[in-house]
């Protein structure tokens, strides 16, 4: 560990390095070293519901780490929080380096507030992934934001995956108000989770999903949250093709899925039938905001060629590419991060 001394405030978000690929000869895998910082943010749900959270490069979610298969990680992770962290990064075996896995008082001492640690591991196994706090997870993870997406491209993909045309990244996950502005507290027994968010936004705050007929779609959904979703899309038969990262020996058909606490699962389902359809949680109080109907776990699966209808709720609505980050998917190993999801800073 090292002392983290000359970065105040949210300056500090300008250490978020997109990835140093470091070509080594003679060596198979590749060594990826990047930067990251842990800040106190502000961040809307929807509407003026803001939540102070502690922020993964000031974002909600956190960057999107995208590398392939048998990498050599190096995250160096900077906390200027008031609060102490670690980063569990969850689905990563971890062979010979146990003490990566990011669990305070196990694996590691706890990141303290104005202090550095550095986590070296290889990506292994391939699959959608994810990170989080592993200090309070009952509040940091539950309540404060503190995840991410953490994607393995295989070296060796499945034929169904080498058919995927376009991919969509889904966290789910849930938010009582009442600890809204009260960070350090909450998450705990009792608690009444009120809104509920896909990627950190709540409908329609957030965004659809846009694809052209033919699209091969799959959508990497993580449960990032203290509940379980029940995640139906109307219109179309999905493919259960991965759990939890790893390809399922008999995948299997469905329109709906629960996806539950940690759960990972990638459906695939092809773009055959154009029109406006919703996908959204079947937990029927999922898809609230507060008191407030129609809103929480919803969003739109849109076809390109279908012109917005007057009473469609998003005719006007402004479109973010990369809200899923569908576009930073397409680009490669790196760290992506995304301007949308980035909050206030909190002095």
């Amino acid at each position: 560990m090292m002392t983290f001394r000359s970065i105040q405030g949210r300056a500090a978000a300008a250490l978020l390095t997109l990835g140093v690929l470091l070509a080594v000869p003679g060596a198979e895998a590749a060594q990826r070293k990047f930067e990251m910082n842990i800040e106190d943010t502000r961040i809307t749900l929807v509407e003026k519901m803001q939540f102070h959270t502690f922020a993964f490069a000031g974002q909600v979610p956190g960057p999107l780490f995208y590398v392939d298969e048998g990498d050599e990680i190096e995250v160096l992770v900077n906390n200027v929080t008031a609060l102490p962290h670690t980063i569990h990064w969850h689905g990563m075996l971890q062979r010979g380096t146990w003490k990566m896995d990011g669990v305070p008082g196990v694996t590691q001492p706890q990141i303290a507030p104005g202090e550095s640690f550095t986590y070296k591991f290889t990506a292994d196994p391939s699959g959608t992934m994810w990170y989080h706090c592993h200090v309070n997870v009952n509040e940091h993870v539950a309540l404060r934001g503190m995840w991410g997406p953490f994607i393995v491209k295989p070296k060796k993909p499945t034929a169904l995956e080498k058919t995927v045309t376009k991919e969509f990244i889904m966290m789910l996950s849930d938010w009582d108000s009442k600890w809204a502005n009260k960070p350090g507290f909450g998450g705990v027994p009792g608690d009444t989770y009120d809104y509920f968010t896909i990627n950190g936004k709540s409908y329609p705050d957030n965004q659809p999903m846009r694809v052209t007929k033919g699209d091969v779609v799959r959508l990497r959904i993580i449960g990032a949250g203290d509940k379980t979703h029940s995640i139906h899309l109307h219109g179309h038969i999905m493919t259960v093709a991965f759990k939890d990262g790893f390809p399922l020996p008999a995948p299997y058909k469905a329109d709906t899925i629960a996806v539950a606490p940690g759960e990972r699962y990638d459906l695939i389902f092809t773009a055959d039938n154009p029109g406006r359809w919703m996908i959204h949680d079947h937990v029927d109080s999922h898809t609230m905001n507060g008191d407030r109907p129609m809103g929480g776990i919803m969003s739109v699966l849109e076809y390109t060629d279908i012109k917005p209808d007057d009473f469609y709720d998003w005719k006007a609505k402004k479109f973010e590419p990369n809200f899923y980050y569908e576009d930073s998917l397409k680009r490669g190993p790196g760290i992506y991060t995304n301007d949308g999801f980035k909050g206030q800073a909190v002095q």
